[in-house]
């Protein structure tokens, strides 16, 4: 059985065959995103793909400009060529992938998103110049814009309450394995004579897409999308007992019913979804979390290691093999702390696993800063003890996020919207996100070569702010059915005042 609502209920479930193989399809959306994130900052460390299109990048990494260590990959060309991307997925999670979720539903969203993914991997493995490369990138954020959307959804109004936690994980872990794929891709390609490896590195996008693609075509659309849609109740009925498996057909009819009363809320609220998280007072907690839980997730420097790792690997002395064979092992210990979570997010529950991960990741990045303050100067490269003390702080750093923060930027804010705001809220969420990735993914390197060490010192006083933010202000969401989710925050100590300045007595 299921945890209980806001009201004392439990919802039946188990499960079942058939929700297992929709979530595995949908999660596959993740695998898109985690072969982007590996493929974009191995290509970038590559020779053959900076003198083709970064020419001033590539004489400075190979010595003949000189230049500072902390500035050698200093470009805003080769940022925008990693930033185009979220740039588009900003513009299509804003303009177009909220509302056609809402109206159209999750399934169409993920059919859309993988089919421009593999538009994207098309033109980016074919580029011929700079400006075509970025285009792919562009067409590959749109991609995501619209993927990001609607898999978060389908997962967490597919996944019994119980288990929301871990079938949510699904996407960070199809995210890890992307990675690792691209990782493990980009090492082998790096060694193709010829020049031609990050084509094939970048072009091999195309396979986690079209498998997402074919694979969302055949999914079954969500209760609740189909009862926003107003779907036959006799239909989304008789789907939701498939889903959940449940012999008791008064829990089916329960969670049915707290359905349809969440979409009847928001169509006799006449307002958009948009409208009413921004305007009124007992949305404020779900508008809080929605903004500031992708930007912490940037801003504590997660991305900025996950983009420019082999880069960064290179600046303190590393070849460009081993820099790419180091972010293999990295991306290892990144999928292997993310299977951890699975087994206890659901246990231990949010706050518990946030505030520890944080923890784990504070120490890193003070370490992180420290070592490379005292022994990588301006020129010259850094000790072999010391560069492999750095390696394994990053493997430290990135094991701490992965079994805390980096599925819960995913999770928790798919928990806390109500129906009525569910396609909005994503969508402000998806949109935060691209926001701050395309303020680190931008500014990173420019940051590097101007803050030098004290850029992860500033990343750690971040991570002190999110943890501070979790423990005050973030209530635990553990087993609490979506559609019951009103009551965490009538009863929390701060945000309770703040609804409760909303004169409404919708208590959904």
């Amino acid at each position: 059985m299921a945890a209980g609502g806001g009201d004392g209920r439990q919802y039946g479930g188990r499960i079942t065959v058939f929700v297992v193989l929709s979530c595995v399809t949908a999660a596959l959306g993740g695998a898109i995103f985690g072969y982007d994130l590996g493929t974009s900052g191995g290509v970038s460390s590559m020779g053959s793909f900076l003198e083709e299109f970064f020419p001033d990048v590539y004489r400075r990494m190979k010595g003949d400009v000189r230049v500072s260590n902390y500035c050698k990959f200093d470009s805003q060309l080769l940022t925008l060529f990693t930033s185009s991307l979220y740039i588009a997925g900003l513009l299509t999670a804003m303009l177009l992938s909220s509302w056609f979720t809402a109206r159209r539903g999750r399934r169409p969203s993920m059919v859309i998103g993988g089919a421009a993914f593999l538009a994207g991997a098309a033109v980016s493995g074919g580029a011929v110049n700079v400006y075509m490369a970025i285009l792919g990138r562009a067409l590959l954020g749109v991609g995501l814009g619209f993927a990001n959307q609607a898999v978060l959804l389908y997962l967490s109004e597919m996944a019994p309450a119980r288990y929301r936690g871990a079938f949510s994980n699904g996407f960070q872990l199809s995210l890890c394995l992307g990675s690792l794929a691209a990782n493990i891709i980009n090492y082998g390609a790096e060694k193709i004579t010829g020049g031609w490896g990050w084509r094939l590195s970048l072009g091999l996008a195309g396979v986690p897409a079209a498998l997402f693609t074919l694979g969302a075509y055949f999914l079954p659309e969500t209760p609740n999308s189909l009862v926003q849609q107003g779907e036959d109740r006799g239909r989304v009925r008789a789907l939701l007992q498939k889903i959940r498996g449940a012999d008791d057909t008064a829990a089916v009819d329960e969670e049915l019913d707290d359905i349809v009363a969440a979409n009847d809320a928001a169509r006799g609220g006449g307002d958009s979804g948009l409208r009413l998280i921004l305007s009124r007072p007992r949305y404020r907690p779900q508008l809080a979390i929605a903004v500031l839980m992708p930007a912490f997730t940037q801003l504590n420097g997660i991305n900025a290691i996950g983009f420019y790792a082999p880069v960064l690997l290179r600046t303190v002395g590393m070849g460009e093999s081993l820099a790419l064979l180091s972010t293999v092992v990295t991306v290892v210990v990144y999928t292997a702390s993310t299977v951890v979570f699975m087994f206890v997010i659901d246990r231990f529950g949010r706050r518990t696993l946030m505030i520890a991960g944080s923890l784990q990741m504070l120490v890193s990045e003070l370490l992180i800063g420290a070592v490379m303050a005292a022994k990588l100067g301006d020129e010259g490269g850094m000790a072999r003890g010391y560069a492999a003390a750095l390696f394994v702080l990053i493997g430290v750093y990135v094991a701490g996020y992965s079994w805390s923060w980096g599925p819960m930027t995913w999770l928790v804010p798919t928990e806390v919207f109500p129906l009525e705001i569910r396609s909005a809220g994503q969508s402000i969420t998806v949109a935060s996100g691209f926001v701050f990735t395309i303020f680190i993914a931008q500014g990173f390197l420019a940051m590097l070569c101007r803050m030098r060490a004290w850029l992860f010192f500033f990343f750690a006083g971040c991570i002190v702010v999110m943890t501070a933010f979790v423990y005050l202000l973030l209530p635990e969401t553990k087993g609490m059915p979506i559609e019951q989710i009103g009551k965490v925050w009538r009863e929390h100590w701060f945000w309770g005042r703040v609804v409760g300045l909303d004169g409404t007595n919708d208590k959904v």
